[in-house]
């Protein structure tokens, strides 16, 4: 199983470096599927908007939604997330070198969202790379049955796994 997992405790580190990832490994030439986010700060104060760019170079979807100043429930804009999983399986049917998720949230812990297509991808043979908090860690440890490498919440680290799993993949074949 070709998948590994970064952990950052810095709220929205892990969008930056993943995000990061997939521009150098565009610009190096790779094929890639999957979604990161870019969040925006709002200029009331309130919680950041929070946007998700289908790669290789599809939609970019607010995925988040404005429940008001006060609200303290579950911002994510559940069809707003279907709609890019659907865009990223059609992607992911072209093929791609790796994929990357931004986050494995609440709703794949729940067996929805992203789960799919990191089965797929799997299923394939493809890499992934996944951002995962601790809130739902425990759940992503099930889903993958504790076979994701952990992997430093660094550009470089991810690149040096990517490489070396697709050096493993040409040996391989």
């Amino acid at each position: 199983m070709k998948i590994a997992y970064i952990k950052s405790e810095t709220r929205g580190e892990m969008d930056n470096v993943l995000y990061d990832v997939a521009q150098k490994l565009r610009a190096d030439g790779h094929r890639l599927a999957g979604v990161v986010q870019i969040n925006t700060d709002r200029p009331n104060g309130g919680r950041c908007d929070m946007d998700i760019t289908v790669l290789p170079d599809g939609a970019t979807l607010r995925i988040s939604q404005d429940l008001g100043k006060g609200a303290c429930g579950c911002r994510l804009d559940p069809s707003a997330l279907e709609t890019a999983v659907s865009q990223t399986e059609a992607a992911l049917a072209h093929g791609a070198d790796c994929v990357i998720i931004n986050k494995f949230g609440k709703q794949e812990a729940e067996g929805r969202g992203f789960r799919s297509v990191i089965a797929e991808a799997l299923a394939r043979d493809i890499p992934v790379v996944v951002g995962v908090n601790a809130l739902n860690f425990q759940a992503f440890e099930a889903f993958t049955e504790g076979l994701a490498e952990p992997i430093n919440d660094t550009p470089q680290a991810i690149e040096h796994w990517f490489h070396k799993e697709t050096i493993a993949c040409s040996v391989e074949v």
